[in-house]
């Protein structure tokens, strides 16, 4: 007991020690920080890129804690009892904060790279490419860095890296256990720079996928979320998008050629009709200039199969487009022309095989002879 007494009161002026020069360092460190990020925001709210900012605004938190380190560090340096216990803890807070440093840097200028994309663009297929390749990346590029930062941290715990070292002696049934674990997560992380690379999809594309139609809303690693064009979501495995067949409406561009189907009578005159459509797609907003065109496409025993083309700058504006000019015809043709609207004939056949109300043999034969 007097021995540990003799320690407490010995150790005491120790503490004291350590607490000032901690505190003197670490406020040292956090007044310089304040005033260099003084310095940079006054500057990035002069300059005209937003850029700046972003990136000014993503380090000011990792950097503040690490300069608190820094200012630590070299307190530790004028005495023995803080160095030792910041020799104790370094293994563990150093690599998260460089791995902090590492990910806010790396966000910075992801985030910077997507400011200076025309997203709003009529044809943005190239704008959206580089978005989907950034977002793809930096998410691979956060899961690098935060496993490294992970097995970084668990290496400066005694008990953590002795466990290693056991699981390193037997290494074929640890490999074996290991890559039976970490199967789905390299799955999904390889799909991730296969997608990244390959670009069968991008942010932004205009998908059917499992008989729905939708938009690429955001490509994560593991999934892919589809907005659905009345506001669900489907999430779909990403290996989905690379093992299975679907359809992208914008791959090449975002402009698209889409189709409305009219049916009408046999005996319908077209040319008024054709007429009516080019009039109607000239007169829309929605329409490109491109392409209009009226064609018939199929002829059975009760209608005529019509097919309206028409083009439009991307997969919204061609859906509102086709809706607009069906609406429009189908007034039309109900008020100018009820007659192309299609119907069912049915012919009643009499007792002697001849249509009901039709003359009978013996009264054409007369209306022969009296010819």
């Amino acid at each position: 007991m007097q021995q540990l007494a003799d320690r407490v009161s010995v150790s005491w002026p120790q503490i004291g020690e350590a607490l000032i020069y901690g505190s003197v360092g670490i406020a040292v460190a956090l007044i310089v920080h304040w005033l260099i990020f003084g310095v940079l925001t006054r500057i990035t709210r002069s300059s005209k890129s937003l850029s700046d900012g972003a990136i000014v605004s993503s380090l000011r938190s990792p950097s503040r804690w690490s300069m608190a380190a820094l200012g630590l560090v070299l307190a530790a340096r004028e005495t023995p009892l803080l160095e030792s216990a910041w020799e104790k803890i370094a293994g563990f807070v150093m690599p998260a904060l460089i791995g902090w440093m590492a990910l806010a840097i790396m966000r910075a200028l992801v985030t910077s790279a997507e400011m200076h994309l025309d997203l709003d663009a009529a044809d943005n297929l190239r704008a959206r490419q580089r978005q989907t390749r950034l977002r793809i990346l930096s998410r691979i590029g956060t899961f690098v860095v935060i496993f490294i930062t992970v097995g970084l941290m668990l290496l400066s715990i005694p008990g953590v890296r002795d466990i290693g070292v056991t699981l390193m002696a037997s290494a074929g049934l640890a490999a074996l256990a290991v890559g039976a674990a970490a199967q789905p997560a390299l799955k999904s992380l390889i799909a991730g720079v296969q997608m990244a690379l390959t670009e069968p999809i991008r942010l932004g594309d205009a998908v059917i996928v499992g008989g729905e139609w939708g938009w690429i809303e955001d490509i994560r690693t593991t999934y892919v979320v589809v907005k659905v064009w009345d506001e669900r979501r489907l999430v779909v495995p990403t290996s989905k998008f690379l093992d299975e067949i679907f359809q992208n409406w914008t791959k090449t561009t975002a402009q698209l050629l889409g189709t409305v189907y009219l049916y009408v009578d046999p005996a319908t005159r077209l040319d008024p009709i054709r007429a009516r459509f080019l009039e109607l797609v000239e007169s829309n907003q929605r329409w490109d200039g491109r392409v209009r065109h009226m064609q018939v496409t199929d002829l059975t025993r009760d209608a005529i199969e019509v097919r309206l083309l028409m083009t439009a700058k991307d997969s919204p504006t061609l859906y509102d487009l086709r809706c607009d000019i069906r609406e429009a015809l189908i007034q039309w043709l109900a008020a100018e022309m009820p007659e192309a609207l299609v119907r069912s004939r049915v012919i009643s056949v009499g007792a002697d095989g001849q249509p009901l109300g039709a003359p009978s043999a013996e009264a054409l034969a007369q209306m022969g002879g009296e010819g």
